[in-house]
C-alpha cells in the first residue's frame, strides 16, 4: 500500500545504498586530493574528479556501476598509496 505513494523516481534500497557508496567515495577522493602539496596539481586532480563523477552520474547498469566503483576506490588507494611515499 505504502509503495503506491512512492514517486516513479524513488530509488531501491538497492539502489540507494549504491549511491551512498559512490557519494562516500567521493568525499574521501576529495579529501585526500586537499592533501595534495602542490596547487596545481591539486586543481588538476579535483577537476578530473569532479569530470568523472559527472560523466558517469547518469549510469544505470549496475555491472558498469560496480564495476566503476571499483575503480575508483583503487584511485583512490592509489592516490593515497602516493601521497603516504611523498611524506615519507
Amino acid at each position: 500500500m505504502a509503495a503506491a505513494r512512492l514517486p516513479p523516481t524513488a530509488l531501491s534500497l538497492k539502489q540507494f545504498l549504491q549511491r551512498q557508496k559512490v557519494l562516500g567515495i567521493y568525499r574521501n577522493m576529495l579529501r585526500t586530493i586537499q592533501q595534495v602539496p602542490d596547487g596545481n596539481d591539486r586543481k588538476y586532480l579535483k577537476d578530473w574528479a569532479r569530470d568523472e563523477f559527472k560523466r558517469n552520474k547518469n549510469a544505470t547498469d549496475q555491472d558498469s556501476i560496480r564495476m566503476m566503483i571499483t575503480q575508483a576506490k583503487n584511485h583512490l588507494e592509489e592516490l593515497q598509496k602516493s601521497l603516504a611515499l611523498a611524506r615519507s
